[in-house]
C-alpha cells in the first residue's frame, strides 16, 4: 500500500498492510528541537533546523521530508500561522523578551532558550465587561491561511501521503487556560459559571471564524482534521463528567458540527491524561481518532478494556509512553513496548502509532527509530 492507502484503511477499521505512523505532524505528534537535531545527527541528514507554525518558542521542530521518510511516517501535515503582523513583531522584538500571540497570551523564558506559557491577559477577570473590552484576534487576517491552499493541493494531486489538517491555537478549553491561567479558570467554572460559560462560548467563536477560512482553503483536500481540549490529568479528569457534559461538551459538539459542514475529513481529538469516562460523550459527538491514548494516565493504560469497548467506535492514534520507555528505556524496551501496544490496539484496523504528545527534548535518537523499527517488525499484517 501507499502510505495514505494505508492510513485511510486503518481509520475505516480495515488492516492495512502496516500499521501506520504518525510522528512530527503537529505539535501533539511532534518532535522537540534539541530532539530532532540529534535525530538528523545520527542519520546523517542535512536539514536546515525550523519549528512548527514559526514558532521557535514553542520549541517544536518542522521535520524535514527526508527524515519523515526515514522514519515511515505516513501522514503530512498543513498548518496555518500565526498572523503577518504577529510574526514580524516577535521577530523584532529584543532577545529574550516574552513571546506574545493574537491573542494577547504569552510565554516568557524560564531558561536559556526554555519558554514556558506565563502570560495571561484575563487572569484577574470574571465579568461579562471585562471580556468585552479584550483585544480579541482578528480571525479574518488573510495572512493566517494565505499559504495553506497551495500545500493541501499539492499534496492531495501527489496523492502519497495522508493530509491532516493541524490549525493552532484553536482548542476553546485551552485558550480560556492561555487567557486566564488554568488554576484562575478551573476555579471561575465553579465559582463564576456564566462568565466562563461565555469566555468558551467567544472562544469557539474565535475558533470557529478561523477554522472556516482554513477550511474553506483546504476542506476538499484533507483526510484528517484535527483539534482538541486537555481535559484529563495522571489519575482522573480535570473537571467532573457532569461539568464537562454541561457546560464544555456543547462548545466541542458545536465545533466539531461545524467542522463537518465543511469537510469529509476524519476528526482527530488530541487530549491527555485519564479521559476514560468521557469516551461515549466523544463518539457521540463525532469524535473519529482519540490521540494521544496515554498509557500512564489512570485506566487509559488498560489497553484491553479500552479496545474491547470502544475499538470499534474509535481509532486510536498514539500508545508509545514519553513518561518512561522513550526517554529512559533501552532500545530493547521500547521495542518490547511497540509490540505490546500494537498486539492490543492493532488487530482489525483502527490504531495509527505516535508517541504519546510530543517527542520531547530528553529522547534519544535509538529510541526513536527503535520505535518506528518496530512496526516494520512487529505492525505487518496479518499480526
Amino acid at each position: 500500500m501507499i502510505p495514505k492507502e494505508r492510513v485511510l484503511a486503518a481509520m475505516n477499521h480495515r488492516e492495512p498492510d502496516r500499521v501506520p505512523i504518525v510522528i512530527g505532524v503537529s505539535n501533539a505528534t511532534g518532535i522537540k528541537m534539541k530532539a530532532y537535531r540529534r535525530l538528523k545527527d545520527h542519520l546523517g541528514i542535512e536539514a536546515p533546523d525550523d519549528y512548527l507554525y514559526q514558532w521557535p518558542e514553542l520549541g517544536t521542530a518542522l521535520v524535514d521530508e527526508d527524515t519523515l521518510q526515514c522514519l515511515g511516517v505516513d501522514v503530512r501535515g498543513v498548518r496555518d500561522l500565526e498572523s503577518l503582523s504577529v510574526r514580524e513583531k516577535n521577530r523584532k522584538r529584543p532577545p529574550g523578551s516574552p513571546y506574545l500571540t493574537s491573542w494577547g497570551t504569552g510565554q516568557v523564558e524560564i531558561e536559556d532558550g526554555v519558554w514556558y506559557p506565563g502570560i495571561h491577559p484575563l487572569q484577574e477577570a470574571v465579568t461579562i465587561e471585562e471580556l468585552e473590552d479584550h483585544d480579541w484576534p482578528d480571525m479574518d487576517d488573510p495572512t493566517r491561511v494565505a499559504h495553506v491552499g497551495e500545500r493541501a493541493r499539492k499534496l492531495a494531486e501527489e496523492n502519497n501521503y495522508a493530509v491532516m489538517g493541524t490549525p493552532w491555537l484553536l482548542f476553546p478549553l485551552e485558550r480560556a487556560f492561555g487567557l486566564q491561567g488554568m488554576d484562575a479558570f478551573l476555579f471561575n467554572l465553579a465559582a463564576y459559571p456564566d462568565f466562563a460559560r461565555a469566555l468558551l462560548e467567544k472562544n469557539l467563536e474565535m475558533c470557529k471564524g478561523l477554522m472556516g477560512h482554513f477550511l474553506r482553503e483546504v476542506g476538499d483536500y484533507l483526510d484528517i482534521i484535527k483539534i482538541g481540549d486537555d481535559l484529563g490529568t495522571q489519575e482522573s479528569l480535570l473537571m467532573s463528567p457532569e461539568m464537562y457534559r454541561e457546560i464544555l461538551k456543547p462548545i466541542h459538539a458545536e465545533l466539531i458540527a461545524f467542522i463537518k459542514e465543511r469537510t469529509a475529513a476524519k476528526v482527530f481529538f488530541h487530549t491527555d491524561g485519564d479521559v476514560f469516562p468521557l469516551l461515549p460523550d466523544f463518539i457521540e459527538i463525532g469524535i473519529e481518532i482519540l490521540n494521544p491514548i496515554q498509557t500512564s494516565a489512570g485506566k487509559m493504560a488498560d489497553l484491553e478494556k479500552l479496545t474491547r469497548e470502544f475499538g470499534d467506535q474509535l481509532v486510536f492514534c498514539g500508545g508509545i509512553d514519553t513518561h518512561h520507555y522513550l526517554p529512559d528505556g533501552t532500545p530493547e524496551e521500547v521495542e518490547a513496548e511497540v509490540k505490546r501496544v500494537i498486539e492490543v490496539l492493532g488487530p482489525g484496523g483502527g490504531y495509527l502509532l505516535s508517541a504519546v504528545h510530543t517527542i520531547m527534548d530528553d529522547v534519544p535518537p535509538e529510541n526513536i527509530l527503535a520505535m518506528v523499527d518496530a512496526v516494520e517488525k512487529y505492525g505487518r499484517y496479518p499480526l
